[in-house]
């Protein structure tokens, strides 16, 4: 009784101070409660936020609803979804709900429930597809090769599934095999070691030479550390000689000629397809006769790509038209690849089936939009026309309370569970909400929300909200001080920051320009800083300073080529030269031909900005083709300070 009365009093303490505290305090402290796993205080401080209507109230309710989920009976997370059915985290609930369900083998209630879940969740699709297993749907396991056939880790509950069709016969020795192969290429050391205890025979003991192979891929063909006769041990040769031909071609080469009458052809053809890609990413001209080599339609869409880039690396068009004709559909109707094909018809004087290419795709405002366009015309369009929202259209997105509730969460600096909130809000909006809800977001100076929201409109559009020019008088100040474009500055900070000034990457790079502290540290030193200290990376001011400057920089190392400035401000300066050719180069496809993904569409991107900025500002009014140029032979040489 006294223990009773010890907890009622505690409840009533708690309630009482609860009262006492504003709503901010509440959700904080509900947020702690739910850090720290404590259910009844938690508990506590959602009953007084929902007393109180506050907006974010569902958030603390769906965090009790995490905490109390392995107990929940079915009756209790039913009738929280339902209490909740129109917010974002609704969905993720149902997840957690059907993991439990399925862990618990109640299938009628996990297959209920399943129709209404929305979200790609690999554990909820194993356990659908171990219930289909067990309710007698062998046939569904069939399925589960799209699962199994990644070289990514998959959740725990995954590999019943997977004993299960490899007893049925869905899974075979070849696609065991196959994943192993896909987890090697990738690096994915950790999965690969997992895979070959499927096969019946496998010693474990062998696990080891899959680090001695990762570790020193060269040391393990020289000395023949492991033999050919297995399939294990020609799957770890051919990873090595994979590997040893990203930094020694001519070397693994030579091992390779000496040792491929042990392999298949099959497994000849896989091995020439990775050597043909490493080449075709260090614009070697052998790469074409490898590619050359590989069997009919085995080539990864990568590859495709490669092959592809190969043959616009040398302008043969007819063999870049050929290789996009091999890509899957989905690839082919990329946006650029359907521009390349377009380039190459054209090249080959048949203008009408290119122009059939061209029409629709320059409807798109995107970097192959406007190259397409000016295929068509090669004339500089006009900003088109802008629709501006009433105050009445923006006060009507304001008071929506899934906006409300993105504006709250901002508040607390929960930025992810904002975006969500925003997202879901804004997921069936028409043009015209969509820019109000843009412009909305530009007041809030949420910049990188209101770019990513106008982006999104199909017909009418406002370039002003995907293209803003925030800090206009300093990011002017510093360009003029560079003697730089101020299109390009505005369109290389929209890519690099979305003009969050206080933005930090995962490598480091900090601030509106994401300029890396050790260069920072030397420019500053360069241009004469004095008192310099890396907490001033944050500086607006100081940041766009620094920015500028190596824009500047990069510009001048690069003779003036603003295409290669801007792959030398994401990638550096030596790669930036390298990946020019002996002869002039269309900026298009040099651009097209960068080795590194990210900077590649990082290029792009800026250059595509640049022309829309250039548009907004009327600045150096250009299309994007003279704003790419021509890039000139390689052959120029860095100096010592250049190195990165």
């Amino acid at each position: 009784m006294r223990l009773l009365k010890g907890l009622f009093g505690l409840t009533l303490l708690l309630s009482s101070q609860a009262w006492a505290l504003s709503t901010d305090e509440l959700f904080t402290k509900a947020r702690d409660a739910y850090k720290a796993r404590d259910d009844f205080a938690l508990s506590n401080y959602t009953d007084q936020m929902q007393a109180q209507g506050y907006v974010l109230a569902p958030y603390a309710d769906y965090w009790l609803m995490l905490l109390r989920m392995s107990q929940a009976d079915n009756q209790t997370v039913r009738a929280f979804i339902n209490r909740y059915p129109d917010l974002p985290f609704t969905d993720r609930v149902r997840g957690e709900w059907l993991k439990a369900l399925g862990k618990r083998q109640d299938w009628q209630t996990f297959f209920e429930e399943l129709p209404n879940f929305t979200r790609d969740d690999v554990a909820v699709s194993c356990y659908a597809l171990d219930g289909r297993a067990q309710t007698g749907n062998v046939e569904a396991l069939a399925s589960g090769k799209l699962i199994w056939m990644t070289s990514a880790e998959q959740p725990a509950n995954c590999e019943q599934v997977f004993d299960r069709m490899q007893k049925a016969h869905v899974l075979s020795d070849d696609d065991i095999w196959m994943r192993f192969r896909m987890a090697m290429q990738d690096g994915k050391i950790s999965v690969a070691k997992n895979i070959p205890s499927r096969i019946s025979g496998f010693s474990s003991a062998e696990i080891k030479l899959i680090d001695r192979v990762y570790q020193n891929p060269q040391q393990v063909l020289e000395k023949k550390t492991i033999s050919l006769q297995s399939r294990y041990g020609r799957e770890l040769n051919l990873y090595a000689l994979d590997r040893l031909a990203r930094t020694q071609p001519s070397y693994a080469l030579d091992i390779w000629l000496k040792i491929q009458p042990s392999f298949s052809a099959e497994d000849k053809s896989y091995l020439w397809g990775r050597f043909a890609l490493h080449a075709a990413r260090r614009h070697d001209q052998a790469a074409q006769g490898w590619f050359d080599r590989v069997q009919k339609g085995t080539l990864d869409k990568e590859q495709l790509a490669w092959k592809a880039r190969t043959a616009l690396r040398v302008k043969d068009w007819p063999s870049l038209q050929a290789t996009i004709s091999e890509m899957p559909v989905a690839q082919q109707d990329e946006s650029v690849w359907r521009y390349w094909k377009g380039r190459a018809l054209r090249e080959q004087k048949q203008i009408l089936a290119a122009n059939v290419i061209f029409v629709p795709l320059s409807r798109e405002r995107s970097y192959y939009g406007v190259l397409a366009e000016e295929e068509l015309g090669d004339v500089i369009s006009g900003v088109p026309s802008s629709y501006k929202p009433a105050e009445v259209e923006i006060n009507t997105i304001a008071g929506l309370p899934g906006i409300q509730r993105a504006v709250e969460l901002l508040r607390f600096d929960m930025r992810w569970e904002s975006r969500a909130e925003w997202a879901w809000a804004t997921r069936n909006f028409d043009d015209r909400q969509m820019i109000a809800a843009a412009e909305l977001a530009a007041r809030q100076q949420w910049y990188d929300l209101a770019i990513i929201t106008a982006d999104k409109t199909k017909f009418m559009h406002d370039y002003s909200l995907r293209y803003p020019t925030p800090y206009r008088d300093m990011m002017q100040s510093f360009s003029r001080e560079q003697n730089l474009d101020e299109a390009w500055v505005y369109g290389l900070t929209r890519q690099e920051s979305r003009f969050i000034h206080y933005a930090k990457s995962g490598v480091g790079a900090a601030g509106l320009m994401q300029v890396m502290p050790a260069t920072a540290s030397w420019i500053a030193k360069r241009m004469g800083l004095g008192g310099y200290n890396n907490g001033m990376i944050h500086q607006l001011d100081t940041n766009i300073q620094l920015g500028t400057y190596y824009m500047r920089y990069t510009l001048d190392l690069m003779d003036n080529q603003v295409l290669m400035a801007t792959a030398a401000y994401n990638a550096g300066p030596s790669r930036a030269k390298r990946w020019a050719a002996t002869v002039p180069l269309e900026g298009a496809i040099y651009a097209e031909t960068i080795p590194f993904t990210e900077t590649r569409g990082y290029v792009q991107k800026v250059m595509g900005n640049a022309y829309f900025y250039a548009q907004q500002l009327g600045t150096k009014i250009q299309t994007l083709k003279q704003r790419m140029g021509t890039i000139s032979a390689s052959g120029g040489t860095l100096t010592v300070d250049e190195a990165e």
